[in-house]
């Protein structure tokens, strides 16, 4: 009868191409690659892999442990999967630049597609007339129960890292446009974030593209609470998104849903309908819902 070969257990902690770091159960980090052209490998995914090379610093992956959550992103090429096994997503908006609501809304569509329970940061609140802005246009937001954590990483670091205390457990992924100071959090949190950052370039021979691919970071020497740095975004698509689930992964629309009308209503301008009732009553804001507008348009456009 053939051998059966036993397979080590790790962690994905970063990733380029088809080369990973996978970080063992002891802390220790092996560079593997993974069998065949394509990989379905994401940061956070745990593995099973084995040694190829006789100092035990090298491996193949062989198989993917299932997940609790897998968060896709898509840009205006293709559907991205790029974190998995999540406990919570934390989306970065500032005071300066005005942030925009789609981008927020869709990020936190993914994050309610997946199961995964979403908060917003919101950065630069010491510059007081604009953090006032920010705050009024995030409002809904928090009714809609989504926690609100407001921060000056630069200004009151001290302060920051006090209210950030909800990621002292757990997986949490921070996703944010560019400029919102993400970099700013990481090196806050981490702060041999960089260093970490240099060793996983040299090991997957990647030099400044590591920075560009998304990173796990340990925030305590238990491993029980871990920060997962992704890429700045400018575009986020939802193609993975049913066009007739999207309304239920809106709150606010989520609870008139069941009443309009008529059955298939797409609350654009059907009569009857409670959507555009609530809509009415400002229960809805205009823009949430020229964006579910926009978005119903492009799912709907969309192919797989």
């Amino acid at each position: 009868m053939p051998q059966t070969i036993e397979l080590d257990i790790g962690r994905v902690i970063a990733g380029h191409g088809r080369h990973y770091i996978v970080e063992t159960p002891e802390g220790r980090e092996v560079q593997c690659s993974t069998r065949g052209k394509k990989s379905d490998c994401v940061v956070g995914d745990r593995v099973r892999w084995q040694v190829t090379d006789s100092r035990g610093h090298e491996g193949v992956i062989e198989a993917i442990e299932p997940r609790r959550n897998l968060f896709y992103r898509q840009d205006e090429w293709k559907t991205k999967s790029f974190a998995a096994n999540l406990d919570r997503l934390l989306v970065m908006v500032a005071a300066e630049p005005v942030f925009s609501e789609s981008q927020l809304t869709r990020a936190l569509i993914a994050a309610a597609h997946a199961g995964i329970p979403a908060h917003i940061l919101l950065n630069k609140t010491d510059l007081t007339e604009a953090a006032a802005a920010a705050r009024e246009r995030l409002a809904p937001y928090a009714a809609m129960g989504h926690p609100i954590i407001e921060v000056a990483l630069k200004t009151r670091p001290d302060e920051a890292r006090e209210r950030l205390a909800a990621l002292s457990s757990g997986a949490t992924l921070v996703l944010g446009p560019s400029g919102t100071g993400k970099s700013t959090l990481v090196n806050l949190l981490v702060p041999d974030a960089a260093a970490q950052v240099g060793e996983i370039s040299t090991a997957l021979n990647s030099g400044r593209h590591t920075t560009t691919h998304t990173r796990w970071y340990w925030l305590d020497r238990a491993h029980e609470a871990a920060l997962i740095d992704s890429p700045g975004f400018q575009e986020f698509g939802l193609r993975q998104v049913p066009v007739a689930d999207l309304a239920a992964l809106m709150p606010d629309f989520a609870r008139h849903l069941g009443e309009c009308r008529f059955a298939n209503c797409s609350h654009d301008h059907e009569p009857g309908c409670q959507v555009l009732a609530a809509l009415e009553r400002g229960e809805i804001t205009d823009i949430r819902h020229r964006i579910y507008l926009d978005l119903r348009e492009e799912l709907t456009r969309t192919r797989w």
